[in-house]
């Protein structure tokens, strides 16, 4: 198992706000005669938006797995070098945002446990909801767990590994029904490709063939990158099995679907499909329906890049207001090694996004953003186009109020920390010092992803969680670490 170094500052020059976070994404491949670990290092390079944290990449030629893994998106942890150490048509690979145990390179993923047949990597999108009863039921079959790693993936890939007398696949049919939660999973052995998902659906995972062989990726987009055709989604409650014999499934629980409803509005990327649903056209849909909820009299309706985008294109199309760019985008400024001083600390999403004031000023200016967490991104905004001479602003957001945490892998703030939960509409707009506020109503975005409502997770949006919050340990982020 290879690292490159022992450590990675991790700091998000984007200063005061941290807007939501997903889990990480996952990417399998099994392909006789390709290099699976290049095809997994461009699958991860479609899926970075999923995960900025660390990444890593196992591969099999067929007798051993050799795990590579880093702090650090995918382009800073891998080169040619290291993708030519993984030798093998089979490879699985990951990039990860923590949302159970801290963010170190103990804990990034692909994780490695010996089988009674040779050994088990496996990578995982998601969160547990009873990662505490897992680790005591780990601990009681005698799988020793190392202190160093923190997380439900780890307690996993013990529990699939750990059996003396089963296969990896027996293994799994017995095992995935004991976890709680939402996962999507992608692991291997020396010569099989596996996949997994549990019985709602709630993260996306989808399957897709190449020439020769097949992939499992957490977004259609990854699919595109390597080159293979989209076949369906991996079912809720589904086992998948990958070999020389080809792709078998099995059903290891009756499907309850409950896909989450935020993958809509920001975390999955806008070419990625999800149930049928083109991500991009349901953004749309939802800024037409922005319009008519939440109408403004104004000169150019202009997003905040690149989440606001679409839902700021279908708000012109719907209102006639013409639409402009009034925001620029730095690509480049993300992660880096470099402590940021506090003067830059203090310029905050400057650093990020600049006004085109020849563009705003003296305009009525309508702002689509597709959410609102604690209010310190959109009262910066708000504050600089007014600097860059904007006569009004007017906010208007892509998705209903966030007033609830998620439990299912996206790290959002505390329910303390979240704006919407103890402020009206009115209060939040004088917070962020807009001329009016308006958001979809939660109806709306439902509508605009043509999913029946209650076929979707809204935990975020209206408290109604699918999965019982049986086990408070679970709740916490340091579940594990909080044990030690």
């Amino acid at each position: 198992m290879g690292k490159r170094g022992d450590g990675f500052l991790n700091h998000d020059l984007l200063a005061g706000e941290k807007g939501p976070q997903d889990a990480c994404g996952v990417f399998g491949v099994w392909a006789p005669g390709e290099e699976a670990a290049k095809l997994a290092f461009y699958g991860l390079y479609a899926l970075q938006h999923r995960g900025q944290e660390s990444a890593g990449i196992a591969a099999s030629s067929g007798d051993r797995i050799l795990v590579f893994k880093d702090m650090g998106l995918v382009s800073q942890v891998f080169n040619e070098s290291d993708l030519k150490t993984l030798q093998g048509h089979i490879a699985i690979g990951h990039c990860r945002y923590s949302t159970t145990g801290s963010s170190v390179w103990e804990n990034a993923q692909p994780t490695l446990r010996a089988t009674n047949e040779g050994s088990l990597a496996l990578a995982h999108n998601g969160n547990l909801t009873n990662t505490g009863d897992l680790a005591e039921r780990a601990s009681g079959e005698g799988l020793k767990l190392d202190g160093e790693i923190t997380t439900d993936t780890e307690i996993m890939t013990a529990l699939l590994a750990g059996s003396a007398h089963r296969s990896v696949e027996a293994s799994a049919i017995e095992v995935l029904p004991t976890f709680e939660g939402a996962f999507s999973l992608v692991f291997m052995d020396e010569t099989t490709l596996y996949a997994a998902r549990d019985r709602h659906g709630i993260r996306p995972l989808v399957i897709g063939r190449l020439a020769r062989g097949w992939v499992i990726a957490s977004e259609t987009a990854a699919l595109d990158i390597v080159g293979a055709s989209f076949v369906r989604e991996v079912e809720p409650g589904e086992f998948i099995t990958i070999d020389e014999s080809g792709l078998r499934s099995k059903k290891w629980a009756a499907p309850i679907p409950k896909g989450c409803l935020f993958e809509y509005v920001y975390l999955a990327r806008p070419d990625t499909s999800i149930a049928g649903r083109e991500i991009h056209a349901a953004r749309v849909a939802v800024g037409e329906r922005l319009a008519i909820e939440h109408p403004a009299v104004a000169d150019m309706v202009i997003p905040v890049p690149e989440s606001g985008t679409p839902a700021a294109v279908g708000y012109a199309r719907q209102s006639g207001i013409p639409y402009g760019i009034g925001l620029v985008k730095n690509a480049y400024v993300g992660r880096t090694f470099i402590e940021p001083s506090q003067t830059i600390r203090e310029l905050g999403i400057r650093l990020k996004l600049n006004p085109l004031r020849d563009i705003v000023a003296g305009k009525r200016l309508v702002v689509v953003d597709d959410s609102i967490v604690r209010g310190n991104t959109q009262r910066a905004i708000v504050r600089m186009l007014r600097e860059a001479g904007a006569s009004e602003v007017h906010v208007r957001i892509s998705s209903p109020p966030v007033k609830w945490p998620c439990f299912y892998g996206i790290d959002f703030a505390t329910r303390a920390e979240l704006i919407a939960n103890g402020l009206e509409v009115a209060e939040i707009c004088r917070s962020i010092g807009a001329d009016s506020l308006g958001y979809v109503s939660l109806d709306g975005l439902v509508a605009a992803t043509t999913i029946a409502k209650d076929n979707l997770c809204r935990a975020c949006f209206d408290g109604e969680y699918p999965i019982p919050l049986t086990d408070p340990r679970s709740l916490s982020k340091f579940v594990l670490e909080d044990r030690l």
